[in-house]
C-alpha cells in the first residue's frame, strides 16, 4: 500500500501552498531540491516524522514552488504512515481547501478516509471516530465513484457499517441481561432497518423474537421468527 500510494505522488504537479506549516525544525533556508530529496530519503528511510516535516519545509519555505503542492500530500501521506493520523487529515484537508479541484483530490480524501479508519475501536468503546471513518468513505465514493479509490472505500464501508451493528448488539445484549427488553428491541431493530447486509443481522432477528415474546408481543415475535427463517434456514 506505501508503495502505491508515493507512486501516485510521483509526478511534479504545479500550484501555490500555505505560507506556514507546523514543524519542529528551526527555519534554515534551503534550496527547494535539496529540502525534497532529503524528505523523499527520510520516507524510504522509514524515517516517517522526520520526512513529515521536512515536507512541511517545503512547504514553508518554497510555498509558490513546483514542489510545494505535492510535498503537502506527501507530508500527510508520511504522518499517515507515522500513525500521525490528525496530523495525516489535516494535511489532507488543507491541501483540498487550497486545491479542491486537483486531480489528486480523491488521493486527499482517501487518506482522510483512511486516517479515521483506522483508528476505529473495539464496540465496547465508543463508536465516534466509525462514524466519522464511514462519512469520509461516504464522501469519497461519492465524489469519485469510479476511482480506485473509491473501490476500496466501498469495500471498508461494508466493514465499517459491520462494526456499527456490532456496536447496536452489543449494547442491545447489555439491555437484555438488565432485563429492559424495550430497549434491546429498539437496539435489534436498528440493526434489522440499517445495518440488514451485515453479518449480525441472523442474531438480531433472534433476539428480537426474545424481546417480543418478554414483552408479551408474540405477534411482532412470531414475524421476526418468520423472516429469520426464510432468509437464514
Amino acid at each position: 500500500l506505501a508503495a502505491a500510494l508515493i507512486a501516485v505522488l510521483a509526478l511534479p504537479v504545479a500550484g501555490c501552498a500555505r505560507n506556514s506549516a507546523k514543524t519542529d525544525l528551526p527555519y534554515v533556508a534551503r534550496d527547494v531540491g535539496t529540502l525534497y530529496s532529503t524528505a523523499r530519503k527520510r520516507l524510504d528511510q522509514g524515517r516517517y516524522k522526520e520526512a513529515a516535516i521536512l515536507f512541511d519545509e517545503v512547504e514553508r519555505q518554497h510555498p509558490y514552488s513546483i514542489w510545494a503542492r505535492r510535498a503537502q500530500l506527501m507530508s500527510a501521506f508520511s504522518y499517515y504512515l507515522n500513525k500521525d493520523y490528525t496530523e495525516s487529515i489535516q494535511s489532507a484537508q488543507r491541501f483540498l481547501s487550497v486545491h479542491p479541484g486537483n486531480r489528486d483530490a480523491p488521493y486527499a480524501y482517501y487518506l482522510v478516509a483512511l486516517s479515521y479508519y483506522e483508528q476505529i475501536r473495539d464496540v465496547t468503546r465508543d463508536q465516534k471516530i466509525t462514524l466519522q471513518a464511514l462519512n469520509a468513505l461516504g464522501e469519497l465514493t461519492r465524489r469519485y465513484p469510479n476511482t480506485r479509490y473509491a473501490s476500496d472505500a466501498r469495500l471498508k464501508i461494508d466493514l465499517v457499517n459491520d462494526h456499527l451493528a456490532g456496536k447496536e448488539m452489543e449494547i442491545g445484549r447489555f439491555y437484555e441481561t438488565r432485563g429492559q427488553w424495550l430497549s434491546a428491541t429498539l437496539r435489534f431493530r436498528t440493526v434489522i432497518d440499517k445495518y440488514q447486509t451485515t453479518t449480525h443481522t441472523p442474531e438480531a432477528l433472534m433476539r428480537l423474537t426474545e424481546s417480543y415474546l418478554s414483552l408479551g408481543l408474540p405477534e411482532e415475535a412470531q414475524k421476526a421468527t418468520a423472516v429469520l427463517g426464510a432468509n437464514y434456514p
